[in-house]
């Protein structure tokens, strides 16, 4: 039977349509904070935020903007949206149309949504674009810097200088606080005049090191006022000792996009003291945990490091101490509790398509993702599409190789996404979620997948949700987009396991909603 594109949506039979899961304004309000869109699609990249795009939000701030806006800092603190741009988002809409109170609730909520110099310029650009600046603005903009300790405040002004055409120069010059201390003080005229007119060492040692060319000095002053990358002079960074000064006091995420860089200019070598400091960081549980890095983001740096267009030679010690940690990072999940099936395309295109630019192909993210849910949760059904649904021998101690070699060796059948619905219904499998992992392959034969998902809900009394995530996707449209619990995915980087890990949880409002 010859699959069909899903192509536009065409709205399938409206048998089983009692069974769909109604969006009101506060399920898209929850799905734009987790998602960063309020309708049923999730594209990766950089947001770029419009009031358009956001109207159930509004709604949602002018009907009852004091839980509006508790619930985005609920979200905000913890973490388990994909991105946290969509909160900030929503805090500037709430004080550009919300009501007094709204607009108090918001401006006092800034230090909490807003946790980073970067986070609070964009809040800065997007406010001033809807609102302006009045009286209260200025207050709370002002109080974020007062209330921020000064030497944070100052690896804040040097690590984030700049989003969106914002500069802290720009925000200070407007909000105009009053400094409360000769400290403050330094800082703000050093940041608003370009003068040092008083004591601030780590600004001292940031004007030194854009001012030497001696890799020995620079590496002194970034490794004794905890400077990062951002504020280090491009002509320094082909240096080893600045590489390592920055090393000591790198993040791990931060540690795994600069592999290629330490490699490339001689800091990582297999003997190299820098290497078994790397190693034994990716080593640790404890850190990795701490860190909050998702298994996946191990095979995509490993990816990047061995497959990117080199003029390095990757270190094998690094290597394999890559592939050591996404094990280690499989244990650090938390689970949603919920039940799943999990559906990979195998078809060979799976073994070529690369998916965010990094080398990493679509059928080692599908293994990788699968893996994870695996090691997450307690129910879970792994299929491929191979000659119809056939499940797929993974287990909690399978690696990603012998997965990816696993799901390479399969007979390719078309990729149904209705069919994961009717083999569960088939099989009486009690799934909460399904998830269809594909490079662009977005079809199905004679039953859409609403109607599969409709029939499914209505025949076991589930609410189940369904996820179809196209890594090489430019686009499509499987889901109903009437329907809360569908999602389509187009594309893919390290926010997607995030994303997917928020719709299927659902820590919504959907309890307590009434709709609004």
């Amino acid at each position: 039977m010859r699959l069909k594109s899903p192509f536009g949506w065409n709205r399938p039979s409206a048998e089983g349509d009692e069974s769909r899961i109604p969006y009101t304004p506060w399920i898209r309000f929850e799905r734009f904070l987790n998602l960063g869109s309020e309708h049923g699609c999730y594209v990766p990249g950089e947001p770029d935020f419009q009031p358009g795009q956001a109207q159930s939000t509004i709604q949602c701030l002018k009907s009852d903007g004091a839980r509006a806006v508790k619930h985005t800092v609920d979200v905000a603190r913890s973490g388990r949206a994909a991105k946290p741009e969509p909160a900030v988002f929503a805090l500037a809409l709430a004080v550009s149309f919300g009501d007094t109170e709204t607009r108090q609730a918001a401006f006092a909520a800034l230090p909490q949504v807003c946790r980073s110099g970067s986070l609070l310029l964009q809040f800065a650009a997007h406010a001033s674009a809807m609102r302006g600046w009045g009286r209260s603005m200025r207050r709370a903009v002002a109080d974020w810097y007062l209330l921020t300790p000064v030497d944070d405040l100052t690896l804040q002004a040097l690590r984030h200088q700049q989003h969106g055409g914002w500069t802290h120069r720009d925000v200070l010059r407007l909000a105009h606080p009053k400094p409360p201390s000769d400290a403050h003080r330094t800082l703000f005229k050093w940041i608003t005049d370009g003068e040092l007119t008083g004591t601030n060492p780590t600004i001292e040692a940031y004007v030194r090191l854009n001012e030497t060319d001696d890799p020995r000095e620079a590496a002194r002053h970034v490794s004794g006022h905890r400077l990062t990358r951002d504020c280090v002079p491009s002509r320094l960074l082909s240096h080893p000792e600045v590489w390592e000064a920055l090393l000591q006091d790198m993040p791990l995420e931060s540690m795994l996009r600069n592999l290629a860089n330490m490699t490339r200019v001689g800091l990582l070598t297999e003997t190299s003291q820098a290497t078994k400091f790397v190693v034994e960081k990716l080593g640790n549980e404890t850190l990795l945990r701490r860190a909050r890095v998702h298994p996946v983001a191990l095979p995509l740096a490993e990816a990047a490091y061995v497959r990117g267009q080199r003029s390095w030679e990757p270190v094998p010690r690094v290597v394999e101490a890559l592939s050591g940690a996404f094990r280690l990072a499989l244990g650090s999940l938390e689970p949603t509790d919920k039940r799943y099936v999990v559906a990979l395309d195998v078809s060979g295109s799976m073994g070529s398509s690369m998916v965010g630019g990094t080398g990493l192909t679509a059928g080692e993210a599908a293994a990788a993702l699968a893996l994870s849910v695996l090691a997450a949760e307690t129910e879970v059904s792994i299929l491929a599409f191979a000659g119809g649904l056939k499940p797929l021998a993974l287990t909690r101690e399978t690696t990603l190789d012998e997965a990816v070699r696993m799901t390479g060796e399969r007979d390719f059948e078309g990729t149904d996404c209705a069919a994961p619905m009717v083999w569960a219904q088939r099989n009486r499998i009690e799934a909460d979620a399904f998830i269809v992992l594909t490079d662009n392959e977005t079809t199905f034969r004679d039953v859409h997948p609403v109607r599969a998902m409709h029939q499914y809900r209505a025949k076991t009394g589930i609410p189940a949700r369904l996820a179809v995530l196209g890594m090489t996707s430019a686009g499509f449209a499987l889901s109903d987009p009437e329907d809360s619990s569908m999602l389509d995915i187009a594309g893919f980087d390290l926010s997607v396991p995030a994303a997917l890990r928020a719709f299927v949880a659902d820590q919504s409002l959907r309890a307590e909603n009434t709709g609004a």
